[in-house]
């Protein structure tokens, strides 16, 4: 096979052997891809910037028996203030987790790789609470993965007004009425039916342009918990 130039970004990163490196990285096209880094720990390698966990750039490579081999590769974003905050650091590893638990190889990973890229920038370069960075993110990504919450009308009898209440067991919305019939069902505040409506409607670059305050962050992020928890059952 003959050269392939992709971009993407680096979600894990091992030693091999003396001076290479064994490196997972997420690309759009190709999905979750396995590669090494031939000489990519000597201080003068070429591959050293580009090679580091969290880096997302241009990758020149080609495919061996079982992993990518890296030519060469051009740095875009390093996401360097992640590197000198340890709790940022903390927020965006934990968001790699979860990343790298849901993608597959030769898998379409445009949408997530476009949702990861737009969530480390917010936690590296803004202020806004990482908690609420975090949630909103797990909210979307369930969206990408085909549990997106019925939004528009009660999950059971279609009625489109007073949904406030959501349901872990219908996936979405409920109003008053069939929520009585619903145990697992958690009321919620007008600020977070609107915030979920939002995240499921919103295009990634606008994702993160509204606030919550304390109370319906909490709420929300009880909400986002449970429900991220029982579909894809990791943490």
């Amino acid at each position: 096979m003959g050269t392939i130039k992709t971009s993407g970004i680096i979600i894990s990163e091992n030693n091999l052997g003396d001076y290479d490196k064994m490196l997972t990285m997420l690309t759009p096209g190709l999905g979750k891809i396995s590669c090494v880094a031939k000489g990519a720990r000597r201080q003068k390698s070429a591959l050293l910037a580009g090679t580091q966990l969290l880096c997302f750039g241009e990758y020149l490579m080609y495919k061996g028996a079982n992993t990518y081999n890296i030519n060469s590769c051009e740095t875009i974003e390093v996401f360097y203030k992640l590197r000198t905050d340890l709790d940022k650091l903390n927020y965006a590893i934990m968001i790699t987790k979860i990343v790298r638990d849901v993608t597959e190889e030769n898998q379409n990973s445009y949408k997530i790789l476009q949702l990861f890229l737009n969530t480390l920038y917010m936690i590296s370069e803004t202020d806004k609470n990482p908690e609420f960075i975090l949630n909103v993110f797990k909210m979307k990504l369930l969206c990408f993965l085909g549990f997106t919450p019925r939004i528009t009308e009660c999950t059971n009898c279609k009625q489109k007004e007073n949904l406030k209440y959501f349901s872990f067991k219908d996936n979405g919305f409920k109003c008053e009425s069939c929520a009585r019939q619903d145990k697992g069902a958690i009321q919620m505040s007008e600020s977070t039916v609107n915030a979920i409506k939002y995240i499921v409607m919103a295009p990634a670059k606008k994702l993160y342009s509204f606030n919550l305050k304390d109370d319906a962050l909490n709420e929300f992020k009880m909400i986002t918990k449970i429900y991220f928890n029982e579909k894809l059952e990791i943490c």
